[in-house]
């Protein structure tokens, strides 16, 4: 099997690979059988989602569609590297900062039992180079 031929982002993956069981992925013709098999070799079992069911894979999409509309589209990426440490700030907000509706306007590494002030002046603290704003009560 030739890996050259194969997805060079397992590559980039290192020995991070080893940790992933499984890859979702659809039915589009851009994944070849020797795509597939580059990931069984490493151990990864290839999922494919059910042919003509675009919401097979809702939660990906709709990350996807969220990261791309609040930061990527709105930045000029110079590279992987760069991409790489805008995803990670970016994350570090979603997770910890931005609010989820489902979760009742909480971010989804807060606690639901945290109390969250309603007096005190706000600050603005600027997240990815202003291109997002977080906002806390000043302590």
């Amino acid at each position: 099997m030739d890996r050259s031929a194969g997805p060079q982002s397992l590559d980039n993956l290192g020995e991070r690979a080893a940790s992933f069981r499984f890859l979702v992925r659809d039915r589009a013709a851009k994944f070849t059988a020797v795509f597939d098999e580059i990931f069984a070799a490493a151990g990864i079992t290839v999922l494919k989602t059910p042919p003509r069911t675009p919401r097979a894979n809702c939660y990906a999409e709709r990350w996807i569609r969220t990261v791309r509309a609040e930061v990527i589209d709105r930045m000029l990426i110079y590279g992987e590297r760069h991409l790489r440490a805008v995803l990670d700030e970016y994350i570090d907000h979603y997770n910890g900062h931005r609010s989820h509706q489902v979760r009742g306007q909480r971010p989804p590494d807060q606690d639901e039992q945290t109390v969250v002030p309603t007096q005190g002046r706000i600050e603005r603290h600027k997240v990815l180079g202003e291109a997002i704003n977080e906002y806390r009560r000043a302590a």
